[in-house]
């Protein structure tokens, strides 16, 4: 969903056509894989982070437009709300360039952004939901100017047919409507790349799917939602209900959701495209010129377009992603689960956790998935969404244990192996790795900490509920420019 498109209204023939035009590019996808024309001897890893921005005072600042013209950088683009931006950190090699390098070019590029946002009045935040959201901020005039937004919401609300219903229970109880699909502008991720050979894309793929529940839990930062306290990853579910294009009927009748766990573990990254073409219509039919078999017999490396159009408007957790880069084409595993923030030094250990844990899993004789069902890994998503670091989740091997035990006796020496693997010296691994491990002993995330400002302030000052929310966002503020870790920011 990444691609400008533009406003208009799709007829039956449109539809026929593109259907049409997406069993060619699988075609030629299936022919491509057979043929081992993809890249996989530099394989690289990726990093997107959005954010919201913010005013003076925390509250919301509609001014994603002004914001990017002042940022001027092509790796910044909006997202979905006028309150939402999204940074690209170019690719590259998991090692390259020592143990800081990253970390400087992604502090470096946020700092750049944030002063050039703040010379229109807006601030950069990067955390899972914005604690000062409110029901006013996320209706239909909310959306960004981009066609794409619009066009995206209006198919969504045809196929569905009537308004979506929101609801989630956690420590308060949420129940509202929408008119329009903004509400998903409240879910800002962190989405972690990771280039593999498609012989390997499927064990990639089932691994992420295996920790998942395990990433959320540690990593939990959404807990308020439109002033309710909620799950500690209120986005899991938020996210799940403001793109379902389902009515009650449809969903009694078994029809997948777009926001999808899935279903299965795969034996190849051929069954998750064409999975998207067999249960999922399409919301944007928009064909481009490019014929993917002629491309291919002329030697040269289809964009398979609608292919890919089509997958950006299936909401995976852990989505598979074809991409055409220096003349190569490449898969990739897209995991998109875990919420922005709260730091970038958060962040860091929470990709070394995921990208050494799943070269471990993967190496493994016995793979974690042949021993879990996939049912299992699924209600572990949900159930470390709801209770964060405090879960219980399963595991093979050890039942059903809690975060902290699994992580730090089963987890993290494989997180660590798995970065051994990859080529990563202890000197860089152990400060990484140790973010995760001190979360672990502290029992203290980004969600853990928002809770506990929040309730601070309300007993110290007794605000009024949204003026705590806005109190506790701005001293987020504060600390999540100091970068030192979450489990170290102090309730004061």
């Amino acid at each position: 969903m990444g691609r400008d498109v533009p406003a208009l209204v799709f007829t039956r023939e449109d539809r026929r056509r593109y259907r049409i035009k997406m069993q060619e590019c699988l075609d030629a996808f299936a022919q491509m894989l057979r043929e081992s024309r993809f890249e996989t001897e530099r394989p690289q890893v990726g990093l997107e982070i959005e954010l919201n921005l913010v005013d003076d005072r925390g509250e919301p600042a509609m001014r994603n437009s002004d914001a990017l013209e002042a940022i001027a950088d092509p790796a910044w683009a909006t997202e979905l709300g006028r309150f939402n931006l999204e940074i690209n950190i170019p690719p590259r090699r998991l090692t390259a360039g020592g143990p800081d390098a990253w970390e400087t070019e992604i502090r470096a590029a946020l700092n750049h952004a944030e002063d050039r946002a703040a010379s229109v009045g807006a601030h950069l935040i990067m955390v899972g939901i914005l604690p000062t959201l409110r029901q006013s901020d996320v209706g239909e005039a909310a959306l960004s100017e981009n066609p794409r937004y619009r066009l995206l919401n209006d198919q969504i609300f045809a196929a569905r047919g009537e308004d979506l219903h929101i609801e989630v229970d956690g420590v308060d109880r949420l129940r509202t409507y929408a008119d329009a699909i903004t509400p998903e502008a409240a879910c800002t991720s962190t989405q972690f790349h990771l280039q593999v050979a498609p012989e390997e894309f499927a064990a990639y793929w089932n691994a992420a799917q295996a920790i998942a529940g395990v990433q959320v839990a540690l990593a939990a930062n959404s807990p308020f939602l439109l002033g309710k306290e909620l799950w500690h990853e209120s986005r899991i579910p938020l996210f799940e209900q403001a793109t379902d294009t389902r009515p009650q009927e449809i969903k009694a009748q078994g029809v997948r959701p777009r926001v999808w766990f899935g279903e299965r573990w795969i034996t190849s990254v051929f069954d998750l495209f064409e999975e998207n073409l067999r249960y999922f219509p399409a919301l944007l039919p928009l064909c481009d010129e490019q014929d993917p078999a002629e491309t291919l017999d002329r030697g040269d490396i289809p964009e398979l377009g609608e292919l890919t159009l089509h997958n950006g408007t299936i909401y995976r957790w852990n989505r598979p992603v074809y991409a055409v880069a220096h003349d190569r084409p490449h898969v990739r595993v897209e995991n998109r689960v875990l919420p922005a923030g709260p730091t970038v030094a958060d962040t860091l250990a929470n990709g070394a956790f995921y990208y050494g844990l799943t070269r471990a899993l993967v190496e493994e004789e016995r793979p974690v998935w042949s021993r879990m069902s996939f049912s299992v890994a699924e209600d572990n998503l949900h159930t470390a969404a709801r209770h964060g670091i405090e879960a219980l989740l399963y595991w093979p091997g050890a039942g059903e244990v809690t975060v902290p035990e699994l992580v730090l006796r089963r987890l993290l020496p494989l997180a660590h192996r798995g970065l051994e693997l990859s080529g990563m010296d202890s000197a860089w691994r152990e400060p990484l790795l140790g973010i995760i491990e001190q979360r672990c002993v502290t029992g203290r995330n980004g969600a853990v900490w928002q809770k506990e400002m929040f309730h601070h302030i309300d007993a110290t000052g007794r605000p009024d509920r949204h003026e705590g929310l806005r109190r506790m966002t701005r001293q987020y503020i504060d600390y999540m420019h100091l970068n030192a870790p979450v489990h170290t920011w102090p309730v004061d």
